[in-house]
């Protein structure tokens, strides 16, 4: 996949992630409309920051990079809407974990 643009570069430990369609129907086959449907906690790293700014002034590194599909907690995050495209951007603590 071509590597997106977007008009934002999230700072310091900050994410930028696209949420991932949840599956249409239940393991048993039962469609979900979507009145029913929860928003996804699954999403991909669309841009990372540099990382996080300690007290004494040095960054660490962030764990995860552009690319990675991650899950993220339920209400993570601040909802952005960025060329059409919906989006949430969220610290790195609030990645729960990475998809291998």
């Amino acid at each position: 996949m071509a590597k997106q643009e977007i008009g934002v570069r999230p700072l310091h430990d900050r994410i930028l992630v696209r949420r991932m369609a949840e599956e249409e129907k239940t393991a048993g086959g039962l469609y979900i409309p979507d009145t029913a449907k929860e928003k996804p906690q699954k999403g991909e790293i669309i841009a990372t920051g540099k990382g996080r700014v300690t007290e004494d002034g040095k960054v660490l590194p962030l764990e995860v990079k552009s690319g990675d599909k991650v899950l993220f907690s339920k209400y993570a995050g601040t909802e952005l809407k960025l060329e059409g495209q919906e989006y949430l951007m969220m610290r790195e603590e609030d990645i729960l974990g990475v998809f291998n």
